[in-house]
């Protein structure tokens, strides 16, 4: 049997071709050719179907609820920045207009 530390090694393209072969074998014979438990095959069968590739990512090194919330404040931080450069913006329409109102009426 292969240890866990030897399975965390492998590379999200490597579990993916082992996956598609157990796949193609069955599992029973999949599992004692390569020498994995079936829970962990099942286990990433599981993220592969719901993530991708992605998914089989070593998860020690991406935690994606931090990742999620740092895109949230940023889109939040964006979202925010973007109103007062839109309220600048429209600021600045008004005082051309009125400004131009004035000058065109001091040339009459």
């Amino acid at each position: 049997m292969i240890t866990i530390r030897e399975l965390m090694k492998r590379s999200k393209e490597e579990k993916e071709k082992i996956i598609l072969e157990i796949k193609k074998m069955g599992i029973t014979a999949g599992c004692r050719h390569f020498g994995i438990h079936k829970s962990i095959v099942y286990n990433w069968m599981h993220r592969y179907n719901a993530y991708g590739l992605d998914g089989l990512e070593d998860k020690r090194k991406v935690n994606f609820e931090a990742a999620n919330k740092r895109l949230q404040k940023e889109n939040e931080m964006l979202k925010k920045l973007l109103a007062e450069k839109e309220l600048e913006s429209k600021l600045k329409d008004e005082i051309l207009k009125k400004k131009l109102a004035e000058w065109n009426r001091g040339k009459k």
